[in-house]
């Protein structure tokens, strides 16, 4: 079991959460996290880099001088590939470039606990009992962040209920926000902290949290009902 400190807002530890490493995968599986960072990773690229050809650059078709006589190297038009703002020798033409890799679904929620395993060995993750805002305040946000020790990049998963915690974090550097139920293994490992309330983390660990629009039970029921229909 791993016992996580829970903080107030203030900074001061109140209580503690025991998790279970069974929950998120038993232990951290670095193989399987490189393999998931990399579909996230390759699923984010567009895949609409172009570059043109000699043929396609503006400009020109004379050459730039004279064959000889002039003592410079033998050059031709100012469009040629080994000039400076000429084309490109093989162009990238393609309208669309696909990049997309897929993993199975049970490897990917998997990768997802796993992260937040690693996460949680690390030390790394910071439990607030609670987020209470009256009304979007960042400096009232930025003294949450520094009493429980965040001084480097930091990664907050609230609740998408709670707009004044996305709000009061948005303008902070070197903070990102993310919905709890969209928690990732790409966006765990790209920072060095991850900040959640208390309920945020356990539907996380549970599984209560919404997927999708659905509930994870709603949709087994309604699986349910259709098959025995």
């Amino acid at each position: 079991m791993i016992e996580v400190p829970i903080y107030n807002q203030a900074g001061k530890q109140v209580d503690t959460l025991a998790i279970d490493e069974a929950q998120l995968g038993g232990e951290v599986r670095p193989v399987l996290l490189k393999q998931a960072y990399v579909m996230f990773h390759a699923n984010r690229r567009q895949g609409s880099a172009r570059t043109k050809s000699r043929g396609m650059v503006e400009g020109s078709t004379k050459k730039l001088y004279r064959q000889k006589g002039t003592g410079n190297a033998r050059v031709g038009p100012k469009r040629t590939v080994v000039r400076k703002g000429g084309g490109v020798a093989f162009a990238k033409t393609k309208t669309h470039e696909e990049y997309r890799k897929d993993m199975p679904k049970k490897m990917r929620r998997l990768a997802n606990r796993n992260a937040l395993l690693a996460k949680l060995v690390d030390q790394e993750v910071k439990v607030i009992d609670r987020f209470d805002f009256e009304a979007p305040r960042t400096r009232d946000m930025k003294a949450i962040l520094d009493a429980v020790g965040i001084d480097r990049s930091c990664l907050m998963a609230i609740d998408p209920e709670n707009r004044h915690v996305a709000l009061s974090a948005r303008n902070l550097e070197n903070v990102d926000t993310i919905r709890v139920d969209q928690l990732n293994a790409f966006d765990l490992l790209n920072h060095r902290y991850l900040v959640v309330d208390r309920a945020g983390l356990q539907a996380f660990i549970d599984g209560t949290v919404w997927k999708n629009g659905h509930h994870e039970e709603q949709d087994k029921q309604e699986k349910n009902e259709k098959e025995a229909a």
